[in-house]
């Protein structure tokens, strides 16, 4: 699903190779990446913790995707975390700003996360608190495992946003997918059944830059569902209609927020 060849020409995927096993590495800069990942994790704890109640287990794998043919995270360590904020829910990938293995000098990883809040997901998908696991039944955690895979094939997606600011992100089958087609109404499948999200923007009532990890910044990336009229719209208007969609969803009171029961802003 190469989107980002599509929206900009040609593929963003970075020149980062990805991870190999590499046996004759000293044990210090194994040490040294340790204990990166370990300031890592702290950093982003302390952060999610002053944005809502932090979950202490995470959504992740029995084995990682990456070897099972799936796309590389900077790690094989791939996870997602679980705040509640009263009625909402946020998830965000945990792993995309992993030091990457097996490398020195290469940064947080693909220096971002993505994340998604709504509140907007079925009873039986919430799970209560210390319990995540039902939330793996959730449009949300598909639509956002999704765009993770897509993201991380990119070789993360820093540097488009920097030049182009909001990004739009388009999810085709949508009909094939297994929650999303059953949890979300039709206003957001278009008629060639493609799902749509923005990447970037709306800004959410928190901070979204972590300038004290240990290696480098990280940006964390809000994940925003649109409605299939908002899709068309930025799909025939580009950068000014992803813009003003930002803007109509702010001053629409949604911002952020991923509302499936909300009316189209276009």
């Amino acid at each position: 699903m190469n989107f980002f060849k599509k929206l900009f020409g040609s593929s963003t995927k970075s020149d980062v190779p990805a991870p190999t096993p590499n046996a004759a590495e000293s044990p210090e800069p194994d040490a040294a990446n340790q204990a990166a990942r370990v300031a890592t994790a702290d950093c982003l704890d302390r952060h999610w913790q002053s944005v809502g109640t932090v979950e202490k287990d995470v959504l992740a794998y029995l084995i990682s995707p990456s070897l099972t043919g799936g796309p590389y995270w900077p790690s094989t360590r791939q996870a997602y975390r679980v705040v509640r904020r009263g009625n909402n829910i946020v998830l965000a990938t945990d792993g995309l700003s992993d030091p990457f293995d097996d490398a020195e000098g290469l940064g947080n990883g693909f220096e971002m996360e993505l994340f998604l809040e709504t509140a907007d997901i079925p009873d039986n998908a919430r799970g209560t608190l210390g319990d995540v696991d039902p939330l793996r039944h959730s449009w949300a955690f598909e639509l956002l495992e999704h765009v993770a895979k897509t993201v991380a094939n990119a070789g993360g997606i820093t540097r488009p946003l920097e030049n182009h600011g909001v990004l739009s992100l388009e999810l085709p089958g949508f009909s094939q997918s297994h929650l999303m087609s059953d949890q979300l109404p039709d206003l957001f499948v278009t008629a060639d059944d493609a799902a749509g999200v923005l990447l970037g923007g709306p800004a959410p009532d928190f901070p979204t830059r972590l300038d004290d990890m240990p290696l480098s910044p990280v940006q964390l990336v809000p994940v925003v569902l649109i409605t299939a009229a908002e899709l068309e719209y930025v799909r025939t208007g580009g950068r000014a209609a992803r813009e003003d969609l930002v803007a109509r969803l702010q001053a629409a009171g949604v911002g952020h927020v991923s509302c499936v029961y909300r009316e189209s802003v276009v």
